[in-house]
């Protein structure tokens, strides 16, 4: 694409604000035109402030070593330099809501991996695959927020994205009852094993405000557009147990699922490996070809295997089989900092992009 879209990284020197980073190099559609981060790192170069606490395993892209780090609360500065912006700032939930409006009623749209906008009735929370038909309510939001083209969008919790594009793909059969246990990578705290010594060969069995997230935010994913907001869904019913494991990256989920229509293990297989969305649909650039693939052996997935499956974006299943008290279980996986985080939010702004909802300024 010529004339690339600009866009700016609010928080760009935290984990997810890294990964936004490392994903973005060299992007087809988007350029990193600025970095914004708190008032203390602003008027460093990018290079200076991050130094030694760059996350990735990849090395720090060129281009962005000597952008000079904005302030993120300059609003209208960083605004008028690009088209729209991602947010992973680390900031109390009301202050987050309030600055990601501040961005967008600077006719600036919001691309947000934050939780703070995620039960805003007039707010998407979209995993592209499932539910890009909630980007509808942005035109009611617009008018909330007296923009023309101003609005948010968010992605939803890492730990939600391994199991529930499974139980969309198998809503023909009516999924009503589940239960979920998901074993989590120690970045979905942004962390590493040098930050978090504590971690290693350990287990920490509660995770703050993950279970309630894991079981209410598929709700809202499977819901309707409803006089101008997202009515969350009655079901599937979810109890969900989190846990800390020491792995850097990849959520695992164990789950349990009771359905109305009694499927064949064929049929709920042939369901995953042929499930495709609008990404797949428009070849946007960061979609998986695949999105979920299926494991017959019975020792996948497994996070030093399948972790980078489709280059993070996509999931991984395994371990389908009949259950004594559910109808069938399955294990799946997915990379929490690539398809849970920065990847899910670009994907979510390349489908805004195609879908019209992004335009350049």
């Amino acid at each position: 694409m010529e004339n690339k879209f600009k866009v700016a990284v609010l928080g760009a020197t935290g984990m997810v604000g890294q990964r936004f980073i490392s994903l973005l190099e060299n992007h087809p559609w988007f350029e990193v035109a600025v970095v914004a981060a708190s008032a203390r790192s602003a008027g460093k170069t990018y290079e200076e402030s991050v130094g030694d606490r760059w996350k990735m395993t990849t090395p720090m892209p060129e281009g962005v070593k000597n952008l000079v780090i904005e302030d993120v609360s300059n609003v209208e500065r960083v605004a008028a330099q690009v088209d729209f912006v991602f947010s992973a700032v680390d900031m109390s939930k009301e202050e987050i809501r309030e600055i990601e409006d501040e961005y967008a009623k600077t006719e600036t749209p919001v691309v947000s991996n934050n939780s703070a906008h995620r039960w805003t009735p007039d707010v998407p929370m979209v995993v592209p695959e499932i539910n890009p038909e909630h980007f509808e309510v942005i035109e009611f939001q617009k008018k909330r927020l007296g923009t023309k083209k101003g609005f948010v969008a968010v992605k939803p919790n890492c730990s939600i994205q391994s199991y529930v594009p499974a139980l969309f793909a198998w809503r023909e059969f009516e999924p009503y009852e589940v239960i979920v246990s998901t074993y989590q990578a120690i970045s979905g705290a942004g962390k590493t094993f040098k930050d978090w010594p504590e971690m290693v060969e350990n287990i920490i069995p509660h995770i703050s405000g993950e279970e309630e997230k894991s079981e209410q935010e598929p709700l809202r994913i499977f819901g309707r557009l409803e006089d101008g907001v997202i009515v969350k869904a009655e079901e599937p019913k979810i109890s969900c147990q989190c846990i800390r494991v020491p792995v850097l990256n990849g959520h695992t989920a164990t789950a349990f699922v009771k359905f109305r229509k009694q499927p064949t293990k064929d049929q709920l297989i042939e369901r995953l490996i042929n499930f495709k969305g609008l990404p797949q649909e428009k070849e946007l650039p960061s979609a998986p070809k695949q999105f979920i693939q299926y494991f017959d052996e019975p020792d996948r997935p497994q996070v030093k295997l399948d972790v980078e499956y489709e280059n993070g974006m996509g999931v991984s299943v395994g371990r389908l089989r009949e259950d004594t008290i559910y109808d069938w279980k399955f294990v799946s996986l997915s990379h929490n900092t690539v398809r849970g985080a920065a990847g899910g939010a670009i994907l979510c702004a390349e489908s805004l992009v195609s879908l019209g909802y992004i335009e350049k300024k």
